[in-house]
């Protein structure tokens, strides 16, 4: 096998409470994640010995040297297996950056899978997971492939059932969100008196966002939003997705989601990025 393509979802966390800061600067969270129908593809090819690897990406100005987290997590097997990888890697992103959505993480943990079939090099799951933690908090999740109830600092990585397949519309302005800077301004933040903050009870759990707090105090604009899709006829829940910018509505069916799209561009510009599609379940 010479070549390779690899699909690399994206998330979102059906709920994301943050418990303390720890001492290593991290905070100790306890979320649940799902993947989503939207994905990246990653293709890896084999190149002619010596030629080391090449990152090339469809995202005008997206850093494909090593800054990129597709390039860290090959660096990190190349360390953990003593050896160097010659393939050709090409990135077609359809992830919004900065949105919440862990499109880097995804990528980065595709990256990881695709060498590990492509050079045969038989590491199991859980060794992909360690692996996968020394690149970013949420990196190991997507090695597992599968919803995943999540601690530590999000690397704790623990696979369940999770049958339901929720129709759901994703809402970005043209604008991202650090997740660092979400992290660090949480303490201290205020609510917003006219955004609602309270769990929103569903029948497979309640669903609330720690980090809605200090987004919503400076990006109002997000506020605005949420209060407005939870008055749309066709939305079960609408949170912020992970420390945004993007929002996520669970439909109430999976046939409203085109309409209220096109209701939201109406509204709101057609700047805004939207995507209709649904969570992915166990399989």
């Amino acid at each position: 096998m010479n070549k390779i393509e690899i699909s690399a979802p994206a998330k979102t966390n059906l709920h994301l409470q943050i418990l303390h800061q720890r001492e290593d600067g991290f905070h100790a969270i306890d979320t649940r994640m799902v993947a989503l129908s939207l994905a990246d593809r990653l293709i890896l090819e084999r190149n002619k010995p010596g030629s080391g690897a090449v990152l090339t990406c469809s995202e005008a100005g997206l850093d494909t040297g090593e800054g990129n987290l597709v390039m860290r997590a090959l660096r990190v097997l190349e360390e953990h297996g003593g050896r160097s990888f010659d393939v050709s890697l090409h990135l077609q992103k359809e992830i919004p950056i900065a949105a919440g959505l862990g499109g880097g993480s995804s990528d980065a943990a595709a990256l990881m899978m695709g060498l590990n079939d492509l050079f045969a090099l038989n590491l199991d799951v859980p060794t992909l997971a360690s692996l996968a933690a020394r690149i970013g908090s949420d990196v190991p999740f997507f090695v597992y492939s599968s919803p995943c109830d999540c601690t530590g600092r999000g690397e704790v990585v623990t696979p369940i059932e999770f049958e339901i397949r929720l129709p759901m519309l994703l809402v970005k302005p043209d604008f991202g969100v650090s997740a660092a800077w979400a992290y660090q301004n949480r303490k201290g933040s205020l609510e917003n008196p006219s955004v609602s903050y309270a769990p929103q009870l569903c029948e497979w759990g309640a669903m609330a966002n720690d980090l809605e707090r200090p987004v919503y105090e400076k990006y109002v604009w997000l506020a605005r939003l949420k209060m407005w899709l939870l008055d749309q006829a066709e939305t079960h829940v609408a949170m912020l997705s992970g420390s945004g910018s993007t929002m996520l509505v669970i439909l109430q069916e999976e046939a409203g989601g085109e309409s209220l799209q096109a209701r939201v561009q109406q509204h709101f510009g057609e700047n805004v990025w939207t995507y209709v599609g649904h969570t992915l379940a166990s399989k």
